[in-house]
């Protein structure tokens, strides 16, 4: 018996559990060296334990006769297809889910520390080796949706990352929420990136990657004692930095649509995974603010057809954390944007996603439910009969 019963629903967050060798295949031997120093660094000793225990728990037959009660309890390495893919075809099996977009977890987090590093070589040949093994990864089901990352570092690789990306399998491109260095989101140059997504018909994405990135270093200097995370480390959020976690999906969406590259692209889809959906209500009345207030002065307010919001409503899919009231943020904003996620097999997602969304949504019309669940997915990623 499967998790979820009853109806159609797409998870929009899943992820891989990458071992130390997971890129090795993938890697060209012009970074091969600089990127296994950054491998030895990350996958210490701890680490490798415990991806050999998993690997054991994997192979061992009085374990695996639990996983139909076990699938939304065994986190990270130990879960279901946490890397190994024929596995993953069977978790969503029992997970209950028509399709899910599989995100790297240790890679992305990689690649959001190169993005803003001095090693561009690195970074996009790092992100070609990521998007080569999440699509390797995916290619044995359909159902199983590789999500590649794109660099926007450098205005020049730019559309040949995502071109690569596509051209390898994967079905979603993953951009960073931060604006880089020495340009905006939004920059013309990037137009070559959008475009080549909506040729295609994949979505972009932004992703929570590094939990202190949102804030500045000087936050944790408050002379208290340390506040561990909720794995009992020092790597994931905690309270203050979650609650910085929107500003960087808000800043970046306002710089695609008050610079016009929604307009321009009106069929380019974005989803907004894992950065929370509380935000989602007063950030759309807001940029409705900011066009009453600056469209008389700046002719790129002038230029959008449409009021900032109904590009959000048209374009833009955003997934709540189960513990957020998603019921409330639909009311307030629209039926058109929130899709259901489950974060498997991470910690942060909990062992009953669907259940506390279930509870937090009850009182919707059950057309609003199926958007929730299903519809709004399928318009992310352009499935017919959306």
């Amino acid at each position: 018996m499967p998790y979820i019963e009853g109806r159609i629903v797409h998870d929009a967050d899943a992820h891989v559990m990458e071992p130390g060798n997971w890129l090795e295949p993938f890697v060209e031997s012009g970074i091969r060296d600089r990127l296994k120093r950054l491998l030895d660094r990350d996958f210490g000793a701890a680490r490798q334990t415990e991806i050999q225990t998993a690997m054991a728990l994997q192979n061992d037959p009085d374990h695996r006769r639990q996983d139909e009660l076990e699938v939304m309890a065994r986190k990270n390495y130990r879960a279901i297809g946490a890397f190994d893919q024929q596995d993953r075809i069977g978790a969503i099996d029992l997970i209950g889910v028509q399709a899910q977009l599989v995100f790297p977890t240790y890679c992305n987090v990689l690649l959001e520390e190169l993005e803003h590093g001095n090693d561009p070589d690195l970074l996009y040949g790092t992100a070609a080796a990521t998007n080569r093994a999440q699509a390797e990864f995916c290619a044995v089901s359909d159902r199983s949706l590789a999500v590649g990352y794109v660099p926007l570092a450098d205005l020049d690789r730019a559309a040949g990352a995502a071109r690569q990306a596509i051209e390898a399998g994967c079905s979603a491109l993953l951009v960073p929420w931060a604006c880089p260095r020495n340009h905006a989101t939004s920059h013309v140059a990037l137009d070559a990136v959008w475009a080549q997504a909506t040729e295609a018909g994949v979505p972009i994405l932004f992703h929570v990657g590094v939990a202190d990135r949102v804030l500045p270093r000087a936050h944790a200097n408050n002379g208290l004692p340390q506040v561990q995370d909720f794995h009992g480390g020092d790597e994931n959020f905690r309270s203050i930095s979650y609650m910085a976690i929107p500003h960087g999906p808000m800043q970046a969406l306002s710089m695609l649509i008050l610079d016009g590259v929604l307009d321009r692209f009106p069929n380019l889809r974005i989803g907004v995974i894992e950065l929370g959906a509380s935000w989602l209500p007063g950030f759309m009345r807001q940029l409705d603010s900011a066009h009453e207030a600056f469209a008389r002065h700046e002719p790129r307010l002038q230029k959008l057809e449409l009021m900032p919001s109904e590009y959000i409503t048209r374009q833009v899919r955003v997934t709540p954390y189960p513990t957020e009231p998603a019921g409330w943020i639909i009311e307030q904003s629209s039926p058109d944007v929130l899709m259901f996620s489950s974060d498997y097999p991470h910690l942060e997602g909990g062992r009953n996603p669907y259940g506390r969304f279930e509870r937090s949504t009850a009182d919707l019309p059950e057309a609003v439910k199926d958007r929730f669940y299903r519809a709004n997915f399928e318009d992310l990623m352009g499935i017919r009969g959306a």
